[in-house]
């Protein structure tokens, strides 16, 4: 447990005067913030174990998504649905105890997991396995939200871009080892579907993991204090309604929040292009077409080049705010970002797209550290779980969005020097436009 005059210290300087290892000190001795830390390392590491599953099967089978069409496609399909659904968990959040939220959904993953493991290895690719899919991610993408939410019930309020700059970091990296595992399991065991579904079953019991953890948190610590309670389906309609318009004009009100999520948007969107360009590029053009395992270890090899950039922005930005703002540091990613279109613009490589891979990691796991904290520091509790929610559905429909752009733009070898140096100048652009945005809320 944190000591009296630790919690203290902590709440009497500002966060510039907390050098980066004595905020790291401080942090520890939360228990639980601890507990919190495991449940977003569990719930996520359990993630990347099943979205390398998902790949394995949707985009790395030879007879599947070979072209920019059917990669794009497949992405849209599997992200659409709960992008349009999304807009409600971050109601339900305001309303449901956070830590019930993250017991339970992680209970009902684990489970459903299992289930398509078992379609896997019996080798079922029916529409039931695209539901059971669509669910899970769906379910995870609420548990990232209940968790986002969660971290300043835990965090001491001058330290929260720290927290900020590791916690989320952490899960972003065991996706990543998740990831990387289920690479590993699946060139181990080339085209096998008890591979694919071995990768699936330790993704469940991560997930159940993560769900224990969240069960030692105590009862009421990660909110919301208040909730609404309604006794009838029309009631539950009218009160999701009104939640989302209110909180919709709640972070346009208060200019910054809105601002945050906005530009996160936009970067989104570029890196959901650069993303299906991976994937093209390491399947078509730096891998034999025909073979698809080859493909996908280099995938995993730029997928680890990302967990890479994730981990050094977890050191920088925290380093980084002893000099700059939240604000600023933002703007600085997004051009750092625009070097990282530049390198691939001029040559495609496997040394350039791993190179490329660690800089739109660090970029983009920097500034949504700094975005993180922003919404946090200037959304009040009560509508939190509904600005985090705002937050993924804007990211899930800035990705669908550049799937569908993608399949115009890119041929399917995945590289165009055009499109990347277009990607280049929009990112340019975007940093200096969010330089010159609000940086102070305005009271609401």
């Amino acid at each position: 447990m944190t000591s009296a005059n630790d919690s203290a210290a902590a709440a009497e300087v500002a966060p510039q005067d907390v050098k980066p290892i004595a905020a790291v000190k401080i942090l520890s001795r939360e228990r639980n913030l601890r507990y919190l830390i495991g449940v977003r390392i569990g719930s996520q590491g359990g993630d990347g174990l099943f979205e390398v599953g998902l790949a394995s099967l949707f985009f790395f089978s030879p007879e599947r998504a070979s072209t920019t069409a059917g990669v794009a496609l497949a992405f849209a399909v599997m992200l659409l649905p709960f992008t349009l659904i999304g807009p409600w968990a971050g109601v339900l959040l305001d309303m449901w105890q956070r830590r019930s939220v993250l017991i339970w959904a992680n209970i009902l993953r684990a489970g459903l997991v299992l289930i398509i493991a078992g379609l896997v290895t019996a080798g079922s690719y029916g529409p039931l396995l695209y539901i059971l899919a669509l669910i899970c991610l769906s379910l995870n993408r609420f548990i990232v939200a209940a968790l986002s939410a969660s971290l300043p019930r835990v965090t001491p309020r001058p330290l929260l871009l720290v927290a900020n700059s590791i916690v989320p970091t952490m899960g972003g990296v065991a996706t990543l080892v998740g990831a990387a595992i289920a690479v590993v399991v699946r060139v181990l065991a080339p085209g096998s579907r008890i591979g694919d579904g071995m990768i699936l079953v330790l993704s469940a019991a991560t997930v159940l993991t993560a769900s224990f953890l969240a069960s030692r948190i105590p009862k009421h610590q990660l909110g919301p204090d208040t909730k609404v309670e309604f006794s009838q389906v029309r009631t539950q309609i009218v009160l999701l309604l009104k939640g989302m318009v209110q909180g919709a004009k709640y972070l346009v009100a208060r200019r910054t929040p809105a601002a945050g999520l906005a530009i996160m948007t936009v970067h989104r969107f570029i890196y959901g292009i650069t993303f299906v360009a991976a994937i093209l590029i390491s399947r078509n053009l730096l891998a034999d077409p025909a073979d698809a395992d080859a493909g996908l270890a280099i995938f995993g090899a730029v997928l680890g080049a990302t967990g890479v950039g994730y981990t050094m922005s977890a050191v920088i930005t925290p380093f980084m705010q002893r000099f700059i703002t939240p604000h600023q540091w933002i703007s600085c990613c997004l051009a750092l970002a625009a070097v990282s279109q530049l390198l691939i613009t001029f040559t495609v490589e496997v040394w350039s797209v791993v190179t490329c891979a660690v800089l739109l990691g660090l970029a983009a796991q920097g500034a949504k550290i700094a975005v993180d904290t922003i919404v946090q520091r200037d959304t009040a509790d009560s509508h939190r779980g509904r600005a985090f929610s705002f937050f993924d559905v804007l990211f899930n429909a800035a990705f669908v969005a550049a799937a569908a752009v993608s399949i115009a733009l890119l041929p399917d070898t995945g590289a165009s020097t055009p499109v990347f140096a277009g990607l280049a100048v929009t990112y340019l652009i975007t940093s200096l436009v969010y330089l010159k945005s609000p940086t102070e809320p305005r009271p609401v």
